[in-house]
């Protein structure tokens, strides 16, 4: 599959090796001229210019890419390279900050196929939402960090609590949250928890089970 890649920062670039250590085509946009020659060293197919610009993004080969994530830090340049890719055809995954207002969040979200917090979801995330990707269904990420998901009962002491504001043990974090028979999805800032309500997170193997315990009660 082939992917277009705006912005090549921290996100952008552990994104881009994900797809490329498992053989996908990555197509690198970075305004930069040092980010852009970093990508370039990496031996990763660059465009220098801007991602918000309709001509840089054809450049980079959108008409026959299968998905464009605009991962910079400017969210106008990521929804303008989403709205370019979507007239194209494209699946989008816009990154927004985390601290945006849910009506802002909402705003955006309804125009793009996947929203991602760099924050919670990091790297593993965003290929995971370029790819279309079942979130529920994320094997070991590493030799040290596994992605599960729980159901919380109606007994759980997390239950009332903002998604965004759980401190679970060893850094685990919570990247996808859905309710009762409803797919998961990014929680916005402002989701609580109910009963019957399923969250995915990575952890540590060895928190794993104490990440368990507290979400169940």
């Amino acid at each position: 599959m082939k992917f277009v890649i705006v912005g090549y920062g921290r996100v952008g670039m552990r994104t881009a090796n994900i797809l490329t250590t498992e053989g996908h085509e990555v197509v690198i946009v970075d305004v930069d001229p040092e980010k852009a020659q970093r990508a370039r060293d990496a031996d990763l197919e660059t465009v220098e210019g801007d991602g918000a610009d309709e001509r840089v993004l054809e450049q980079a080969g959108l008409d026959d890419a299968d998905a464009l994530a605009a991962l910079t830090a400017d969210l106008n340049v990521n929804f303008t390279a989403c709205m370019i890719a979507n007239g194209h055809g494209c699946r989008t995954v816009l990154r927004i900050d985390e601290d945006y207002r849910q009506e802002i969040y909402e705003k955006y979200a309804a125009d793009v196929d996947e929203v991602v917090y760099p924050e919670r979801m990091g790297a593993a995330g965003a290929k995971t939402a370029l790819l279309g990707g079942d979130l529920n269904v994320l094997g070991d990420l590493t030799e040290y960090l596994t992605a599960t998901s729980i159901d919380i009962p109606s007994g759980s002491p997390v239950v009332g609590q903002r998604v965004v504001e759980l401190e679970l043990p060893g850094d685990a974090r919570v990247y996808a949250h859905g309710r009762s028979k409803e797919p998961m999805t990014i929680p916005m800032p402002q989701t609580e928890i109910e009963a019957g309500d399923r969250v995915a997170l990575i952890a540590e193997q060895t928190s794993l089970e104490d990440v368990r315990t507290m979400l169940t009660g």
